[in-house]
């Protein structure tokens, strides 16, 4: 099977021609020769530019390699922009499989003697049919209910598909990383790996599942985001069952305008819901193209957007967060300077880069961006821009980054979509600063407080030991005339002074921090607190003297 597939797969690329992507002198004369010799494999279609017919190639070649190009197309800092720009295009529809084998799949997998023990009028002929899953409409029978839903269904035998073509993919990375002398920066086999990840994890529908659980959790009770409820005592590695929604796809504007849809409105809202999740959550839905989005019926003058498909998610810490959001605001002032110091900051670039080399390479590309309105800037492409010049200075884009990339550019181009005017910059910069104020200064120290005071509770009896056995060193501490045992004990009186009033201050602190944010904490936990404070001072206050008078 494998060899016949690896036929497919180079009878395809070389009648797309898709060897002349490659320049002759990048290949070794035995590959030359090789592809002179299959003359029964001509280019069929010379007539078609380069990304239309790598388009084509991967359309031929089934929804793993659609998948791949859809990947790729997000890549802009390895292609060049009319490739990208093509495989964007790429179509992921696929015919569906029988609706009786997805019948059976449901049955084995929820252990049902008939589909109907759980489900009412399950449709066999599918909803919507995609490369990995199709999905199926039914009622769920509940214990004083009936609910619509829709069924997800992992297709028969696409995980053995999967494996094959994702073998081949690393072989042909393999030999591209050895044999192109731009594969070393390309990193052909560093991107297949993420691919194999990020496809892998959408064939396991548990974890599909507690991604929209999680998102349905970080926006309950919000006015601008709707995730349909999963049903997951009904779920499985190859079946999800979640509520049936009823919504007008985001991508139907003519519909959207004649319900008096307010679509300023529905733009900035798209805007705010991608930054929250960003900003707010650390997780965000990262495939959100308009065919996994839906606009609510219900108040178009408020609309409200419902999500669907959650099998890839985003997530960012702390520090590429504050970073994020630095070079956001820096860039946007123009402070080149800060943007380079940042990247350096924070590690995408290597230590020993060059400053004033690296702002004036940003200063270069960027500058001419500010030509425009801001209205008419694209929040996408200047991410890529910085993408593409620190790559110059050897950065390495992080996958998380390169998601954030992928969904930034869906959303900016919903936005424009629905609302041509759409300054993503005016909507998007008053959310940053608010975030970048509520990180930094007193309020986020008091943030920070707050949540761990319970925690330094817990730990607050524990204080007086570790006093008691730092001070009660000093007591078994040897006698030594030699110098470097006065050296070590002197480092040690003052390790032990610096912990004695880290130890004061963080006691302090807590009963403070106690008093303000509980009032109705018991007289004991007060007291204790109190106690220890009291114990540290009489405690150091006792301390041992050196004999000497040396230390004290």
């Amino acid at each position: 099977m494998r060899t016949r597939r690896f036929y497919k797969i180079t009878k395809t690329l070389l009648t797309y021609g898709l060897d002349d992507l490659i320049p002759a002198r990048w290949l070794p004369w035995t590959i030359r020769l090789g592809r002179h010799a299959l003359f029964w494999m001509p280019n069929k279609h010379k007539d078609k530019p380069a990304g239309v017919r790598l388009r084509l190639a991967l359309e031929q070649l089934g929804p793993v390699w659609v998948k791949f190009g859809q990947m790729l197309s997000t890549r802009r800092d390895l292609l060049p922009p009319d490739i990208a720009i093509e495989l964007a295009r790429l179509q992921d529809k696929v015919p569906p499989f029988d609706g009786v084998a997805a019948q059976k799949i449901i049955e084995k997998s929820l252990n049902l003697k008939s589909i109907d023990d759980c489900f009412i009028g399950f449709d066999t002929t599918p909803l919507a049919s995609a490369s990995i899953a199709q999905v199926h409409t039914a009622q769920l029978k509940q214990a004083d209910e009936i609910v619509d839903v829709v069924i997800k269904v992992i297709r028969p035998d696409i995980r053995e598909t999967i494996h094959a073509d994702l073998e081949l993919m690393e072989t042909l990375a393999s030999v591209a990383a050895k044999h192109l002398p731009d594969g070393r920066r390309l990193k052909p086999k560093e991107v297949v790996k993420e691919y194999r990840k990020t496809l892998l994890d959408e064939l396991d529908l548990l974890r599909e599942a507690g991604n929209a659980i999680q998102l349905k959790r970080n926006f309950e009770n919000s006015d601008m985001l709707y995730i349909p409820v999963v049903y997951s005592d009904y779920s499985r590695h190859n079946v999800m069952v979640m509520e049936r929604i009823d919504g007008i796809p985001v991508s139907d504007v003519d519909t959207l305008r004649a319900r008096g849809v307010d679509m300023k409105k529905l733009a900035e809202r798209g805007v705010e819901v991608f930054f929250t999740q960003v900003f707010r959550d650390s997780f965000f839905h990262a495939d959100m193209h308009p065919g996994n989005i839906f606009v609510a019926k219900d108040d178009p003058l408020h609309p409200r957007y419902i999500g669907i498909d959650f099998g890839i998610v985003g997530t960012l810490n702390r520090d590429d967060k504050r970073y994020l959001a630095e070079n956001f605001l820096a860039f946007f002032n123009r402070d080149y300077r800060k943007v380079a110091e940042l990247h350096v900051d924070s590690g995408w670039v290597p230590r020993h880069t060059n400053i004033e080399e690296f702002e004036s390479a940003i200063r270069t590309v960027c500058e001419p961006i500010f030509e425009k309105p801001l209205a008419e800037i694209s929040f996408g492409h200047v991410l890529i821009n910085l993408f593409n010049t620190a790559r110059r200075f050897e950065m390495e884009v992080q996958p998380q980054l390169v998601l954030l990339q992928k969904t930034l550019l869906y959303i900016e181009g919903l936005g424009r979509q629905l609302y041509p005017e759409l300054d993503l910059w005016k909507t998007a910069k008053p959310f940053l600063e608010r975030w970048m104020n509520e990180q930094l200064g007193w309020r986020a120290v008091v943030r920070s407080v707050k949540e761990n005071a319970p925690y330094w509770a817990e730990k607050m009896p524990e204080i007086p030991n570790m006093i008691y056995e730092s001070l009660r060193q000093y007591q078994t501490q040897p006698k030594q005339n030699d110098r470097r045992w006065e050296a070590q004990f002197r480092a040690q009186r003052q390790a032990s002074t610096s912990t004695f009033w880290t130890l004061l201050s963080a006691s302090g602190l807590i009963c403070t921090t106690l008093l303000w944010t509980d009032s109705e904490l018991s007289a004991p936990t007060i007291g204790s607190g109190i106690i220890t404070v009291l114990l540290a001072v009489i405690a150091w206050r006792s301390r041992p003297k050196a004999s000497n008078g040396e230390f004290n």
